[in-house]
């Protein structure tokens, strides 16, 4: 088999790199961007994601040390959201929980660069699913699905074995990257474990143009909405919270039955995803009713274990607005 050296594959990018610069940019500056990625991806994140578990689980011990100790990240941030959502807890078990948090995060940053080279075994190995017959008794009843998960334990080892997970086609959503270089590595990848992406300006034409095809339609559902006017707002983790309607929506639409993806920590490094009915037939689903169980879901398991949910994002940035 034929294979590219680093050369080889830096010279690709520069020979193309004109034509891939969108007109409205300044081509200087957007061509020192690709090479910058480039270099960052070939030189820093390839050697990474080559290293053994064991090297890569050093490292992130490492890395630990310098986000928590040394150089703080948003750990202010942190621990406000763990004040709001747990009250009843001691500050010293908030902070066991806000540190168990960082050492997962850490773990998190290794796991997502290995994906850039970890093969399908290697991946399925540390991720088991309990429960693929009930994904694919719905494909043999001709039925694609909406499958709903969090911002929780390992959401991206679980979004790349989801073509694993029945005989349907694996699809997700994403927001596409500002930087074109690692936008196209990032679809490159999830097209080698089978997963096909659609952006999120996307979606409804690709609904339409796979709805002949029997897919699983892959939704992480607990960020925040950049319009609080446009959401559902209730009360997540005894917040008022704004949550994404994208679900409901298409399952309604589509009528396509809706799943959530249950996913829990086993161990350092090792998964596990239980799939568990949210609506059978979303047509005869009341406004908002898919939308509520999809969060008190994520919530049980949240309380469950919170040192594992994604605790550095502002959740709560929005204020519900008047009469909403």
């Amino acid at each position: 088999m034929r294979t590219f050296s680093f050369a080889n594959r830096l010279g690709f990018v520069l020979a193309f790199v004109l034509l891939l610069t969108p007109p409205e940019i300044d081509i200087p500056e957007f061509f020192y961007m690709v090479i910058f990625s480039a270099l960052l991806y070939y030189l820093l994140l390839i050697p990474l994601s080559l290293l053994p578990f064991p090297v890569m689980y050093g490292l992130s011990n490492f890395l630990f040390v310098i986000l928590y100790y040394v150089f703080p990240y948003r750990k202010k941030v942190v621990m406000e959201n763990l004040r709001k959502v747990f009250p009843e807890k001691e500050e010293v078990e908030l902070k066991k929980i806000q540190k168990e948090f960082y050492r997962h995060f850490c773990d998190l940053v290794f796991e997502s660069l290995k994906i850039f080279t970890a093969s399908n075994q290697s991946i399925l190995q540390r991720v088991e699913l309990v429960n693929a017959e009930l994904l694919e008794g719905y494909y043999r009843a001709n039925k694609s699905l909406i499958l709903v998960t969090g911002h929780y334990a390992n959401w991206e080892w679980s979004a790349v074995t989801l073509p694993f997970h029945s005989s349907h086609t694996g699809t997700g959503i994403y927001k596409k990257l500002s930087n074109p270089f690692f936008d196209k590595r990032l679809r490159e990848t999830r097209a080698r474990f089978g997963t096909k992406l659609m952006s999120t300006k996307e979606v409804a034409v690709f609904f339409e143009e796979h709805k002949e095809q029997l897919c699983t339609y892959g939704f992480i559902n607990d960020q925040s909405p950049s319009d609080p006017k446009k959401g559902h707002w209730m009360k997540f983790l005894n917040q008022d919270t704004c949550m994404l309607t994208g679900v409901e929506r298409y399952a309604v639409k589509y009528n396509y039955p809706v799943l959530y993806g249950m996913i829990t920590r086993k161990k350092r490094g090792y998964y596990r995803i239980e799939y568990k009915l949210v609506c059978e037939n979303p047509v005869d689903s009341k406004p908002n009713e898919i939308t509520e169980k999809c969060s008190q879901i994520n919530e049980e398991i949240i309380r469950s274990a919170p040192a594992y949910w994604l605790w550095t994002h502002r959740r709560w940035k929005h204020k519900r607005p008047e009469g909403i």
